[in-house]
């Protein structure tokens, strides 16, 4: 009977990266994948370019942040891009700190991902799901939908969480461990779309702006951000939205009915929009609009505004109705319904509790030599290689400490 000193379950990033951190450390290594392939995930992040970290990330941008810091001494962002560097992928620095192979393609890392594992002789076991674990005389055997059984001194649970349930992460990971008692905490989409209700979405799809978007909840400014939106025909998409969304889930969940406001004008003064249309008497109110929003915004505006014709003069329309106008450009609401699901966020908020995990080994409080890394995990950050990094970082602080411990028994 073979048996493993670290049997890794999830081909994921953190998986991978906890299977060369237990080489690195000497263990003899195992990874157990349910998809006919590893790395799969990693393939479309960062629309294929796979942003892989940020040199801007500090603790604040996650969830949790003491958590995370503890991980980060031990594997930072700087030691991610050197450590890939001497594995071949050389670091492309753009906006905002985001971090991508020079090669700009996602499939240079499992390219040398596959490289690795193969001269590092880790044995990997696709199309097996595993469906129990069970420890038994400090062994763990790993029981797959195959009647396959492996065997293993450690094991680390890089199952994943249940965003993209396409590439394998369905959320299996949490069963595996409810039944020896640890917590998992509301499990819900983060840095994914919004759905609005509002009558105008089929006009605005495709319309694309640059502005502060803010999370209201009874007239307070919970999260405002600032950059691309995207209007579609369900809701509103882009950074600022999926930054915020997380945020709209938390409030969903607890049966609050957030607003999102958009500033389509934030350089120019209430004043000045005022005295220009007072410049405009004379002319038609859809083209004293002309220049200074989006042109697909102007019928919109002006239905909400209640002005039902675009070529009533400025001079004749309803002091009401063009003050309201004024107002919409300065504050535009939209009632949110909810996100779009699990198959189109980027990352899963909720997980394994942390009080059930140590915060500087990654091992289970709760089973001694099981470890967890990545979304399986209360962990989730910013979008723009936040949530890389953890991966990266909490599969190489697991490979590290099962593998010591593993030669320790």
């Amino acid at each position: 009977m073979k048996i493993f000193d670290v049997i890794i379950i999830g081909g994921g990033a953190s998986g991978i990266m906890a299977a060369l951190s237990a080489t690195d450390h000497g263990a003899d290594v195992l990874i157990v994948e349910k998809n006919n392939r590893i790395g799969k995930k990693i393939l479309i992040t960062g629309n294929g370019r796979c942003n892989y970290t940020n040199i801007t990330l500090t603790g604040k941008d996650y969830n949790h942040p003491d958590f995370v810091n503890k991980i980060f001494d031990d594997f930072s962002f700087q030691e991610t891009i050197d450590y890939f560097e001497n594995l071949g992928i050389m670091a492309k620095i753009e906006g905002e700190g985001k971090v991508f192979p020079l090669s700009e393609q996602a499939s240079s890392f499992l390219d040398v991902f596959l490289y690795e594992l193969n001269i590092r002789k880790v044995v990997v076991e696709t199309e097996n799901e595993v469906i129990s674990i069970i420890k038994k005389d400090n062994v763990f055997q790993i029981n797959t939908n195959k009647n396959n059984n492996f065997f293993g001194k450690k094991v680390i649970l890089s199952a994943g969480g249940k965003s993209m349930p396409g590439t394998g992460s369905d959320g299996s990971g949490y069963d595996l461990v409810k039944k020896y008692g640890h917590i998992i905490t509301d499990v819900f989409p983060a840095l994914v779309k919004v759905r609005l209700e509002c009558p105008y979405l089929k006009q605005l799809s495709g319309v694309k702006i640059n502005r502060q978007v803010d999370l209201l909840m009874h007239e307070e400014v919970l999260q405002s951000e600032q950059g691309d939106i995207l209007f579609t025909n369900y809701g509103i998409s882009g950074p600022t939205i999926l930054e915020l969304s997380r945020r709209i889930n938390e409030l969903i969940l607890k049966n609050k009915k957030p607003e999102i406001r958009i500033k389509l004008i934030q350089s120019i003064s209430k004043s000045r929009i005022i005295e220009r249309f007072n410049n405009f008497q004379d002319k038609e109110i859809s083209q004293s609009l002309i220049g200074l929003v989006n042109k697909r915004f102007i019928n919109v505006l002006l239905k909400e505004s209640s002005i039902e014709k675009g070529n009533i003069l400025v001079s004749d329309v309803p002091k009401t109705n063009l003050f309201r106008l004024i107002d919409l450009l300065f504050d535009w609401r939209f009632k949110i319904i909810n996100t779009l699901g699990f198959e189109d966020s980027q990352v899963t908020a909720g997980g394994i509790d942390l009080s059930n995990i140590d915060n500087c080994s990654l091992e289970s409080k709760l089973v001694k030599g099981l470890y967890f890394t990545g979304e399986l995990v209360d962990i989730d950050g910013k979008c723009g290689g936040y949530n890389l990094q953890w991966a990266w970082s909490s599969g190489y602080v697991a490979g590290k400490n099962a593998s010591i411990s593993a030669k320790n028994d």
